[in-house]
This record gives structure tokens, C-alpha cells and sequence, in this order.
């Protein structure tokens, strides 16, 4: 994996980012359990889409459980912060955006994300 010291510096300046290959994002994987079936894939896809269970597990899972895991911290924020003001402001939407050209997938990956999404327990919304 990369040395995390090593991501806190970018041409000099530090940076709030860190840099991991595909294998090392993909030995993330291996710490959660896929929730979707291979036929549920399958009808996520997209015309001609190529999206297949190794990529989804590798790629995919781990992102959902980070984006949970930002989505879960942002509730947990929101509840301390109206405790503390004494008041019950209205929940925002935590909004992730899928950017990229024409045709590259974005619909695809929105929804595979909204399914992995809604089978984590502790997400805002989840279906759990």
C-alpha cells in the first residue's frame, strides 16, 4: 500500500488526498461482503455496458463503503450540531455526483452506487 505519509505531499504541498493502485484499493474489497447478486448486476447495467462482478467487488464496494461511511459521519454531524443550537433543522441530502463525458457509464454507475448504497445499515435513507 502507499506510504500515507507520502500522500500528505503533492509538488510540496500538502493535500487532503491519498493515492492507492487499483490493487491496493482492490485489497479493500476482501473486508466487506458483496450485497448484490450477480442477476441483480446484470439488470444495473446499461446498453453494451461492461460491468461484471470483479469490477463491481474491486472497484465499486469499496467506494460505497466509503461514501457510506462519509454519508453516516455528515448525519451523525448534523444531529450533534442541532443538539448543541437546541433546534431540529431539517436533514440535507447528502448528493454525490458522477461526472464524465457522453456514454462512459455515469447512469450505470449512479445506479449501482444507489444499490450499494441502500444496503448498508447505517446510511441515511437505507432501506435497512
Amino acid at each position: 500500500m502507499s506510504d500515507p505519509a507520502a500522500s500528505l505531499w503533492n509538488n510540496g504541498h500538502t493535500t487532503p488526498f491519498v493515492e492507492l493502485d487499483r490493487a491496493d484499493w482492490a485489497a479493500l474489497a476482501p473486508t466487506t461482503q458483496l450485497p448484490l447478486r450477480e442477476t441483480e448486476i446484470v439488470q444495473l447495467r446499461g446498453l453494451g455496458e461492461p460491468l461484471d462482478l470483479g469490477e463491481v467487488t474491486d472497484v465499486y464496494l469499496p467506494v460505497s463503503r466509503l461514501l457510506n461511511l462519509y454519508a453516516a459521519g455528515a448525519s451523525q454531524l448534523h444531529r450533534a450540531t442541532s443538539d448543541f443550537l437546541g433546534e431540529r433543522a431539517r436533514r440535507t441530502p447528502f448528493v454525490i455526483g458522477v461526472a464524465g463525458s457522453v456514454a462512459v457509464g455515469k447512469s450505470t454507475i449512479a445506479r449501482l452506487l444507489r444499490e450499494l448504497l441502500a444496503r448498508w445499515e447505517d446510511t441515511p435513507g437505507s432501506n435497512s
